[in-house]
Parts: structure tokens; sequence; C-alpha cells
């Protein structure tokens, strides 16, 4: 009889074989198809900002479908050890619930990811996305907030906390956007905490066109698009918002 340890050695090789094979047992998720390797410098290069949108939606589509793309992980490391050609720029909230890689279903060397509570907006970020797109030939900034937000809430709540209290003060001007009739405006009102987070994400993107001549003119030349959306906690959908 084959021991334990010799039958798990046997076991191992034959569970990856499946895995990449595709194959799956009857009642679960389908795999996805098999991720391409990372984009070199020229393939970054011919990409239209509006392809990487295109491919951010797609991502997140695969991700909402349970069918992201198979990757192996460890060949992406070694293939991005001497350069890296992310597509986008993604700046969102600080929120465990939303990883950009994740919802986005790209691989190591795919985005930038800048991350904040509340997804507001410094200098240190905006020289981030400065570098992400103007040095590193990212062609997409995505500014993304999610619903029933923290940070949001403790801006309308009014909290102080140490160095919180200046960040969540970033937030404010983004509550006297939302039109009165938006009532209660509590922090209990998911529909005002949402709307909220949406103004807010608004607010960012005016500030990145206003505050950075370098990217202000790379958006007028077309050579980047800035999108702004909401990512769903329950759905984990990300809406893109209309410009």
């Amino acid at each position: 009889m084959m021991k334990t340890s010799s039958f798990l050695r046997h076991l191992v090789p034959l569970a990856a074989l499946l895995l990449a094979a595709g194959c799956v047992c009857p009642g679960h998720a389908p795999m996805g198809a098999a991720a391409p390797p990372p984009r070199t410098q020229a393939e970054q290069a011919a990409l239209t900002p509006a392809q990487v949108l295109a491919e951010l939606r797609a991502g997140n589509a695969r991700f909402m479908a349970a069918t992201p793309l198979v990757r192996h992980l460890p060949d992406e490391v070694r293939a991005t050890t001497k350069g890296q050609y992310p597509i986008a720029v993604v700046l969102s909230c600080l929120d465990s619930r939303l990883p950009p890689e994740m919802i986005f279903d790209q691989g190591i060397g795919d985005l930038f990811s800048a991350r904040v509570a509340g997804n507001v907006l410094n200098d240190d970020i905006l020289g981030s996305l400065e570098f992400a797109c103007k040095v590193s030939g990212s062609k997409v900034i995505a500014v993304i907030g999610h619903s029933n937000c923290g940070a949001i809430k403790g801006a309308v709540d009014d909290v102080s906390l140490g160095n919180l209290t200046g960040l969540l003060a970033k937030i404010k001007p983004a509550m006297d956007a939302v039109p009165d009739s938006v009532q209660p405006r509590t922090s209990k009102n998911y529909t005002f905490v949402d709307a909220v987070a949406a103004a807010n994400v608004r607010l960012v993107e005016h500030q990145i066109r206003d505050r950075s001549p370098v990217l202000r003119e790379m958006l007028d030349q077309g050579q980047i698009i800035l999108v702004g959306g909401m990512y769903d906690l329950t759905t984990g959908q990300v809406q893109f918002f209309e410009n």
C-alpha cells in the first residue's frame, strides 16, 4: 500500500496538471483562460487609453463572474524583475475589501496602486500619479470610491483623531456637493454616505486636473484618460462614471 506521504507527492503534481488544463469538478465555477505573460514596453506603448479602460471593465466582469484569468504568479514575478509596464494607475480607498489587482483581475506588473483612506488627494499621491503616467507610461488614471465607506462616514460624523482629522477634512467639501434633498445627512443613511463617496471621487478628479499641469497636459493631448467610479461592496461591480 502506498504510504500517505508518497501518495501526496503524487497527488500534488496531478492537481497542478488539472489546474493548468482548466479542469474543474462538477458544481464548481469554471476556470478562466490562461493569463498572458506580463506586457512588454512595446505592448504597453501600443495600447490606447480607451483599450486600457476596456480591459479594466473586462477584468471587473471576470471578477464578478468568478472566472479570473489563471495566473502563475512565480512566473510573473520573474518576468517583471527587470522592468514594469503597468497600463493604469488606480487611486482607491485603503479599505481591505477592494484590492485593485483582484477586482480588475490584473496580475503582477499590470497596475500601479495608490491607496489611502477615502481615496483623497495629497501632493505625494499626485506626484505618484505623475510618475505612473509621465515616467512609466500608464494610460488611465482611475479614481475608485466604494459603497459604505468608513472614511466617508468619519467625515460625515466629524470624527477627530490624530492625523486622521486632517485627512477627513479633505472629504468635507464633497458633502456640500450632495443636494439638500438627500436626507437625513448622517452616517446612518447609506444613500447619503454613498452620494458623498461619489461626490468625493468627482472632487478628486477635478483636483488632479487642477493641481497637476503635467497630467492636465497629457489629458488635453489624449495621451491618458481620467475616470472615476464606485465599487459596490455587495456585488463586486465597479460602476464607472459617464463623463
